[in-house]
């Protein structure tokens, strides 16, 4: 697949059901005002991923925010079984570390499998980060804070995730992220 089919069905989820659910009442500004950077990775290991993971952080951090707020490194060839993209994310954390963007950039991980720690696969649960391929959300810690400060009780946001996916079910949300309501 092309990089542009990518991006596109990266997009449709993120209008349907992060947006579309308000499964993060953040995303929506960001997405209107075209502050998201849409980075589809060629990697196919792991070492791949993580220069371009790297890259992509030096990329991030030296950025305008107005002009990029916030990266999605989508990366469809590499890490497909979740295990393995869990395991990486001690690697991802570590590449923070190692260029010293502890308290400026941050990780959230989205997986087609993905899955919560004492959960069954087919928790409906996890579609909350469930996406249509594997990717890495790199995220200015600024830009988390001054959200979290403009919403109330921002804390509440995962407990509203789950009640509204219980509520869809598991027929709902693939209905949805196939066009349908």
């Amino acid at each position: 697949m092309s990089e542009e089919i990518f991006i596109a069905e990266t997009v449709n989820w993120l209008e349907r059901a992060v947006i579309g659910l308000n499964l993060c009442p953040f995303a929506k500004a960001v997405h209107v005002k075209q502050q998201i950077r849409y980075k589809v990775s060629a990697a196919t290991t792991a070492d791949a991923l993580r220069d371009e993971l790297i890259a992509e952080l030096r990329r991030l951090a030296a950025a305008d925010p107005v002009e990029i707020d916030t990266t999605l490194l989508i990366h469809p060839y590499a890490l497909a079984d979740f295990l393995d993209y869990n395991d990486f994310l001690y690697v991802a954390d570590d590449a923070i570390h190692e260029l010293e963007l502890d308290g400026i950039l941050q990780i959230a991980s989205f997986h087609p499998q993905y899955q919560f720690a004492g959960t069954e696969a087919d928790d409906i649960t996890n579609c909350t980060n469930r996406s249509p391929y594997p990717m890495l959300h790199l995220l200015r810690e600024a830009s988390i804070d001054r959200a979290v400060a403009a919403f109330p009780d921002a804390s509440t946001i995962y407990e509203k995730n789950i009640e509204t996916l219980n509520q869809l079910g598991q027929a709902g949300w693939n209905q949805l992220l196939k066009g349908g309501k």
